[in-house]
């Protein structure tokens, strides 16, 4: 029973293991989507802050360009941070939640091989008076 205890939960710990490099694969493809995302978005707002400076002679209009560009960057600099954010808050949350899981299937698996254990010691004892009795 031992041994089949220690292999079932082996086997709960590779399973756990599995999971939790799917969701870390899961939140990389994720987190790469978003840089993508925002670095076409920069890029692109780059591309048009460009054109506009090209076509503007005057400085003034030039340093609200430059302004306008700065505060676009912190922007998705601070989207990208609360994303991230997010998304480490969401995988905890998912960890906490299958090592929950994991935790109640090992007190269930326990209490089922205890109770097997109680019965095998019932049926032990039961015969050995039997036995008793026999003799």
């Amino acid at each position: 029973h031992e041994r089949e205890h220690d292999r079932e939960i082996s086997e709960l710990v590779t399973k756990h293991e599995e999971e939790v490099e799917k969701l870390r694969a899961e939140l990389n493809k994720e987190q790469q989507h978003l840089l993508d995302e925002v670095q076409q978005q920069m890029a692109a707002t780059h591309r048009l802050e460009i054109e506009q400076v090209q076509l503007q002679s005057q400085t003034l209009h030039n340093l609200e360009l430059e302004a306008l560009r700065l505060s676009l960057n912190n922007l998705h600099t601070s989207q990208l941070e609360l994303t991230q954010s997010n998304l480490r808050k969401e995988k905890e949350t998912a960890l906490v939640e299958l090592r929950e899981m994991l935790n109640d299937k090992r007190a269930q698996e326990i209490a089922i091989l205890q109770s097997r254990h109680q019965l095998e010691w019932e049926k032990l004892k039961e015969q050995c008076l039997k036995e008793k009795e026999d003799l």
